[in-house]
Protein backbone atom coordinates (compact mmCIF):
# COMPACT_ATOMS: atom_id res chain seq x y z
CA UNK A 1 0.00 0.00 0.00
CA UNK A 2 1.26 3.45 -0.92
CA UNK A 3 2.52 6.00 1.53
CA UNK A 4 0.93 9.34 0.67
CA UNK A 5 2.94 12.50 1.24
CA UNK A 6 1.79 16.08 0.76
CA UNK A 7 4.51 18.47 -0.34
CA UNK A 8 3.40 21.71 1.25
CA UNK A 9 4.43 25.15 2.35
CA UNK A 10 2.12 28.13 2.71
CA UNK A 11 4.91 30.40 1.45
CA UNK A 12 5.15 30.66 -2.32
CA UNK A 13 8.32 30.31 -4.37
CA UNK A 14 10.04 27.83 -2.05
CA UNK A 15 10.47 24.99 -4.52
CA UNK A 16 7.40 22.85 -3.82
CA UNK A 17 6.72 22.05 -7.46
CA UNK A 18 10.40 21.60 -8.32
CA UNK A 19 10.64 19.19 -5.40
CA UNK A 20 7.44 17.34 -6.36
CA UNK A 21 8.42 16.79 -9.99
CA UNK A 22 12.05 15.91 -9.40
CA UNK A 23 11.30 13.67 -6.44
CA UNK A 24 8.68 11.76 -8.47
CA UNK A 25 11.14 11.27 -11.34
CA UNK A 26 13.98 10.29 -9.01
CA UNK A 27 11.77 7.75 -7.21
CA UNK A 28 10.79 6.36 -10.61
CA UNK A 29 14.46 5.84 -11.41
CA UNK A 30 14.80 3.91 -8.14
CA UNK A 31 12.02 1.58 -9.24
CA UNK A 32 9.39 3.05 -6.91
CA UNK A 33 5.86 3.02 -8.35
CA UNK A 34 4.94 6.67 -7.97
CA UNK A 35 1.86 8.83 -8.58
CA UNK A 36 2.19 12.62 -8.61
CA UNK A 37 -0.99 14.59 -7.91
CA UNK A 38 -0.96 18.21 -9.08
CA UNK A 39 -3.31 20.02 -6.69
CA UNK A 40 -2.33 23.55 -7.76
CA UNK A 41 -4.60 25.39 -10.26
CA UNK A 42 -1.48 26.88 -11.84
CA UNK A 43 -0.67 23.39 -13.13
CA UNK A 44 3.09 23.92 -12.92
CA UNK A 45 3.82 20.32 -11.92
CA UNK A 46 1.75 19.22 -14.92
CA UNK A 47 3.69 21.45 -17.31
CA UNK A 48 7.00 20.55 -15.66
CA UNK A 49 6.20 16.89 -16.33
CA UNK A 50 5.85 17.58 -20.06
CA UNK A 51 2.03 17.68 -20.21
CA UNK A 52 0.20 20.50 -22.02
CA UNK A 53 -2.32 21.51 -19.36
CA UNK A 54 -4.48 23.23 -21.98
CA UNK A 55 -4.93 20.02 -23.94
CA UNK A 56 -5.93 17.57 -21.20
CA UNK A 57 -9.55 16.37 -21.26
CA UNK A 58 -9.75 15.43 -17.59
CA UNK A 59 -7.89 16.70 -14.56
CA UNK A 60 -7.85 16.36 -10.81
CA UNK A 61 -10.73 18.86 -10.83
CA UNK A 62 -12.99 16.21 -12.39
CA UNK A 63 -11.87 13.72 -9.74
CA UNK A 64 -12.61 16.08 -6.84
CA UNK A 65 -16.13 17.01 -7.98
CA UNK A 66 -17.01 13.44 -8.94
CA UNK A 67 -17.07 13.79 -12.72
CA UNK A 68 -14.30 11.25 -13.31
CA UNK A 69 -12.28 8.60 -11.50
CA UNK A 70 -8.56 7.96 -11.11
CA UNK A 71 -8.21 5.36 -13.93
CA UNK A 72 -9.52 7.62 -16.71
CA UNK A 73 -7.72 10.72 -15.39
CA UNK A 74 -4.19 9.58 -14.55
CA UNK A 75 -1.55 9.75 -17.24
CA UNK A 76 1.42 7.41 -17.55
CA UNK A 77 4.68 9.26 -18.19
CA UNK A 78 7.00 6.52 -19.39
CA UNK A 79 9.96 8.84 -19.99
CA UNK A 80 9.66 10.40 -16.54
CA UNK A 81 8.90 7.10 -14.81
CA UNK A 82 5.77 8.05 -12.87
CA UNK A 83 2.01 8.50 -13.20
CA UNK A 84 0.35 11.89 -13.03
CA UNK A 85 -3.00 13.33 -12.01
CA UNK A 86 -2.76 16.60 -13.96
CA UNK A 87 -4.22 20.01 -13.16
CA UNK A 88 -5.17 23.17 -15.00
CA UNK A 89 -7.17 26.35 -14.41
CA UNK A 90 -10.39 24.30 -14.04
CA UNK A 91 -9.14 23.41 -10.59
CA UNK A 92 -9.67 26.99 -9.40
CA UNK A 93 -13.40 26.40 -9.83
CA UNK A 94 -13.25 23.42 -7.51
CA UNK A 95 -12.71 25.79 -4.58
CA UNK A 96 -16.22 27.16 -5.06
CA UNK A 97 -17.89 23.86 -5.96
CA UNK A 98 -16.38 21.90 -3.08
CA UNK A 99 -18.00 24.20 -0.54
CA UNK A 100 -21.42 22.73 -1.32
CA UNK A 101 -20.34 19.08 -1.53
CA UNK A 102 -20.57 16.48 1.22
CA UNK A 103 -17.29 15.56 2.94
CA UNK A 104 -15.54 18.28 0.98
CA UNK A 105 -12.30 17.95 2.97
CA UNK A 106 -11.75 14.28 2.08
CA UNK A 107 -12.76 14.11 -1.58
CA UNK A 108 -9.19 13.42 -2.72
CA UNK A 109 -8.64 10.84 0.02
CA UNK A 110 -11.78 8.98 -1.01
CA UNK A 111 -10.80 9.05 -4.69
CA UNK A 112 -7.30 7.68 -4.01
CA UNK A 113 -8.38 5.01 -1.51
CA UNK A 114 -9.07 2.26 -4.07
CA UNK A 115 -5.75 2.77 -5.88
CA UNK A 116 -3.18 2.92 -3.10
CA UNK A 117 -2.12 -0.66 -3.88
CA UNK A 118 -1.08 0.47 -7.38
CA UNK A 119 1.77 2.55 -5.97
CA UNK A 120 4.60 2.62 -3.48
CA UNK A 121 4.41 6.39 -3.05
CA UNK A 122 1.82 9.06 -3.85
CA UNK A 123 3.05 12.68 -3.82
CA UNK A 124 0.64 15.61 -3.66
CA UNK A 125 1.88 19.00 -4.85
CA UNK A 126 -0.19 21.46 -2.77
CA UNK A 127 -0.89 25.10 -3.66
CA UNK A 128 0.86 27.86 -1.63
CA UNK A 129 -2.18 28.75 0.48
CA UNK A 130 -4.42 27.22 3.09
CA UNK A 131 -7.46 26.46 0.95
CA UNK A 132 -9.89 23.59 0.47
CA UNK A 133 -7.46 22.18 -2.08
CA UNK A 134 -4.58 22.20 0.39
CA UNK A 135 -6.88 20.79 3.06
CA UNK A 136 -7.80 17.94 0.71
CA UNK A 137 -4.12 17.24 0.21
CA UNK A 138 -3.39 17.22 3.94
CA UNK A 139 -6.42 15.06 4.70
CA UNK A 140 -5.37 12.51 2.07
CA UNK A 141 -1.76 12.31 3.28
CA UNK A 142 -0.07 10.39 6.06
CA UNK A 143 2.82 12.81 6.15
CA UNK A 144 4.03 16.22 5.02
CA UNK A 145 7.33 17.01 3.33
CA UNK A 146 8.18 20.69 3.76
CA UNK A 147 10.59 22.24 1.24
CA UNK A 148 11.98 25.51 2.52
CA UNK A 149 14.68 28.06 1.90
CA UNK A 150 17.04 28.87 4.72
CA UNK A 151 16.06 32.51 5.21
CA UNK A 152 14.37 34.55 7.93
CA UNK A 153 10.93 34.86 6.32
CA UNK A 154 10.88 31.13 5.66
CA UNK A 155 11.17 30.51 9.40
CA UNK A 156 8.15 32.74 10.01
CA UNK A 157 6.14 30.82 7.40
CA UNK A 158 7.26 27.49 8.85
CA UNK A 159 5.73 28.35 12.22
CA UNK A 160 2.37 29.01 10.54
CA UNK A 161 2.57 25.78 8.56
CA UNK A 162 3.36 23.68 11.63
CA UNK A 163 0.33 25.17 13.39
CA UNK A 164 -1.84 24.37 10.36
CA UNK A 165 -0.62 20.76 10.32
CA UNK A 166 -1.44 20.46 14.04
CA UNK A 167 -4.97 21.75 13.45
CA UNK A 168 -5.55 19.36 10.54
CA UNK A 169 -4.19 16.51 12.66
CA UNK A 170 -6.53 17.40 15.52
CA UNK A 171 -9.67 17.97 13.48
CA UNK A 172 -9.49 15.97 10.25
CA UNK A 173 -6.59 13.52 9.94
CA UNK A 174 -5.12 11.81 12.99
CA UNK A 175 -2.53 10.04 10.80
CA UNK A 176 -0.94 13.28 9.59
CA UNK A 177 2.59 14.08 10.74
CA UNK A 178 5.62 15.94 9.51
CA UNK A 179 7.90 13.53 7.66
CA UNK A 180 10.71 16.01 7.26
CA UNK A 181 12.02 19.40 6.20
CA UNK A 182 14.01 19.66 2.98
CA UNK A 183 16.42 22.55 2.59
CA UNK A 184 16.25 23.80 -1.00
CA UNK A 185 17.85 26.56 -3.11
CA UNK A 186 20.70 26.50 -0.61
CA UNK A 187 23.67 28.80 -1.13
CA UNK A 188 26.69 27.76 0.93
CA UNK A 189 28.15 31.28 0.57
CA UNK A 190 25.20 32.80 2.44
CA UNK A 191 26.04 33.16 6.14
CA UNK A 192 22.39 33.72 7.11
CA UNK A 193 21.42 30.56 5.22
CA UNK A 194 23.96 28.55 7.18
CA UNK A 195 22.68 30.00 10.46
CA UNK A 196 19.05 29.20 9.63
CA UNK A 197 20.06 25.68 8.55
CA UNK A 198 21.70 25.11 11.95
CA UNK A 199 18.62 26.47 13.73
CA UNK A 200 16.43 24.00 11.85
CA UNK A 201 18.69 21.09 12.81
CA UNK A 202 18.73 22.18 16.47
CA UNK A 203 14.96 22.61 16.68
CA UNK A 204 13.68 19.77 14.49
CA UNK A 205 16.53 17.27 14.84
CA UNK A 206 16.02 14.13 12.75
CA UNK A 207 13.00 15.71 11.05
CA UNK A 208 15.46 17.67 8.89
CA UNK A 209 16.52 15.63 5.88
CA UNK A 210 20.27 15.25 5.55
CA UNK A 211 20.07 16.01 1.83
CA UNK A 212 20.45 19.69 0.93
CA UNK A 213 19.40 20.88 -2.54
CA UNK A 214 21.66 23.67 -3.82
CA UNK A 215 20.52 26.62 -5.90
CA UNK A 216 20.99 25.35 -9.45
CA UNK A 217 20.28 26.89 -12.84
CA UNK A 218 19.67 23.52 -14.52
CA UNK A 219 16.73 22.86 -12.23
CA UNK A 220 15.30 26.25 -13.21
CA UNK A 221 15.78 25.55 -16.93
CA UNK A 222 14.24 22.08 -16.95
CA UNK A 223 10.51 23.05 -16.89
CA UNK A 224 10.87 25.03 -20.13
CA UNK A 225 11.90 21.75 -21.76
CA UNK A 226 8.99 19.83 -20.23
CA UNK A 227 11.30 17.59 -18.23
CA UNK A 228 12.16 17.07 -14.56
CA UNK A 229 15.67 18.28 -13.83
CA UNK A 230 16.82 14.74 -12.99
CA UNK A 231 16.14 13.82 -16.63
CA UNK A 232 17.09 17.13 -18.25
CA UNK A 233 20.61 17.13 -16.81
CA UNK A 234 21.18 14.24 -14.38
CA UNK A 235 24.82 15.22 -13.87
CA UNK A 236 24.11 18.71 -12.49
CA UNK A 237 24.35 19.34 -8.75
CA UNK A 238 20.63 20.10 -8.28
CA UNK A 239 19.34 16.93 -9.96
CA UNK A 240 22.01 14.88 -8.17
CA UNK A 241 20.73 16.26 -4.86
CA UNK A 242 17.16 15.21 -5.70
CA UNK A 243 18.36 11.71 -6.56
CA UNK A 244 20.08 11.59 -3.16
CA UNK A 245 16.89 12.89 -1.53
CA UNK A 246 14.82 10.16 -3.21
CA UNK A 247 17.17 7.54 -1.79
CA UNK A 248 16.99 9.11 1.67
CA UNK A 249 13.18 9.28 1.54
CA UNK A 250 12.92 5.67 0.32
CA UNK A 251 15.04 4.59 3.28
CA UNK A 252 12.87 6.59 5.67
CA UNK A 253 9.71 5.06 4.20
CA UNK A 254 11.11 1.54 4.62
CA UNK A 255 11.77 2.32 8.30
CA UNK A 256 8.20 3.60 8.68
CA UNK A 257 6.85 0.41 7.10
CA UNK A 258 8.96 -1.71 9.45
CA UNK A 259 7.66 0.23 12.45
CA UNK A 260 4.06 -0.15 11.26
CA UNK A 261 4.34 -3.88 10.58
CA UNK A 262 2.51 -6.13 13.06
CA UNK A 263 4.78 -8.06 15.46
Amino acid sequence: MAHIFAIANQKGGVGKTTTSVNLAAALGQLGQRTLLVDLDPQGNATMGSGIDKRAIERSVYHVLVGLAGIPETRLRLDAAGYDMLPANRDLAGAEVELVNLDQREVRLKQALAAYTHDYDLILIDCPPSLSLLTLNGLCAAQGVIIPMQCEYYALEGLSDLVNTIRKVHANFNRDLKIIGLLRVMFDTRNVLGQQVSLQLEEHFGEKVFKTVVPRNVRLAEAPSHGLPGVLFDPTAKGPQAYLAFARELATRVSLIKTAEAPP
